[in-house]
Formats: C-alpha cells, sequence, structure tokens
C-alpha cells in the first residue's frame, strides 16, 4: 500500500525536524517547568525560555518584553482581541472591523465582544465576479467604515481555506 500523503497542512503542518532535534532535550532529559522556579530544573526551563525570546526578540527587532509566548493562534486573538477591549472600554474608540471570511479564531471573540456593547463591523469579499479580486476585502467599503471610534482593523494575510491573499499594504493605507 502506498504511503499516504497529508493534504490537510491549513490545519496544521508536520513539525519541521530541526525543530524536533532543538525541542526533544526539553521533552526527554529537561523537563522542568519554566514557571516553577523554586527549584534548578524549573530554573533552567525558564533560563531556555527566556533564551529563546531573546533570540526572537533579536530576529524581528523587538524587545524581548514585547514577545508573548502562547499556546497558538487561537489564544493569541483572544489575547489581543480581548486586551485590546479591556483597555478601551471605557474609550469612544471601541469599534471593531473584520472581514466576513475572517477565521473563526477571530469572529468568535468578535462576536463575544460586540455583545459587550463594542460596535463590529464585518466586511464584506469581493464577488467572483470580481476575478483576480475575489475573495478581496472590498476595499470601496472599508473606507466608508473607519471613524475615529475605529480602535482596530484585523484582517489576515492569507485564508486559511480559500487562499485568497489580503492586499495589507493598501488596507492599510486606508486606516
Amino acid at each position: 500500500m502506498p504511503r499516504p500523503i497529508y493534504l490537510d497542512n491549513h490545519a496544521t503542518t508536520q513539525v519541521d525536524p530541526r525543530v524536533v532535534a532543538a525541542m526533544e532535550p526539553y521533552w526527554t532529559e529537561q523537563f522542568g517547568n519554566a514557571g516553577s522556579t523554586s527549584h534548578a530544573w524549573g530554573t533552567a526551563a525558564r533560563d531556555a525560555v527566556e533564551a529563546a525570546r531573546a533570540t526572537i526578540a533579536r530576529a524581528i527587532g523587538a524587545d524581548p518584553s514585547e514577545l508573548i509566548f502562547t499556546s497558538g493562534a487561537t489564544e493569541s486573538n483572544n489575547l489581543a482581541l480581548r486586551g485590546l477591549a479591556e483597555r478601551h472600554a471605557a474609550s469612544s474608540r471601541r469599534q471593531f472591523i473584520s472581514v466576513a471570511t475572517e477565521h473563526r479564531a477571530v469572529l468568535d471573540p468578535l462576536q463575544r465582544l460586540a455583545g459587550r456593547d463594542f460596535p463590529v463591523t464585518l466586511l464584506p469579499v469581493e464577488p467572483r465576479s470580481a476575478g483576480a479580486h475575489w475573495g478581496r476585502v472590498s476595499l470601496t467599503q472599508l473606507p466608508t467604515q473607519l471613524t475615529a471610534d475605529t480602535l482596530l482593523v484585523s484582517v489576515m494575510l492569507a485564508n486559511n481555506e480559500t487562499g485568497v491573499i489580503q492586499p495589507l499594504a493598501q488596507i492599510a493605507s486606508l486606516c
């Protein structure tokens, strides 16, 4: 029987063998809890996490204090959206704008924020008749929805189901 081919990479991808090799010691020998530093194993784990944070920060030109590690995209989206909403709860800048085809990891928290009286606008995407622009955010609709009360415009670069690439530079220029 031929070896099956995995075709669900939009959901999750195989871990790069170099990452597996780099992580293996932390799964088999150095498995201390980075949040439990009352012993050497926990301290070593915390030091490894902080070294990774510093490496990533250097690679992207950030300060290590600006990086927050999460379990994945859903947690990251929730943290960003809820944190922004809580910070601006008493502000007039409370409007969130996104796209109707956005990932559920963004649409679901936006729906919860709408239930807490945060204005949420979901922009339509261009229809099939738009040809090469099919599935892209409507660049004619976005400016009509932007106001002084807009807090965030959230648009994923590449749709994991349709493959549509959004024109982020054009979207940013409108904001």
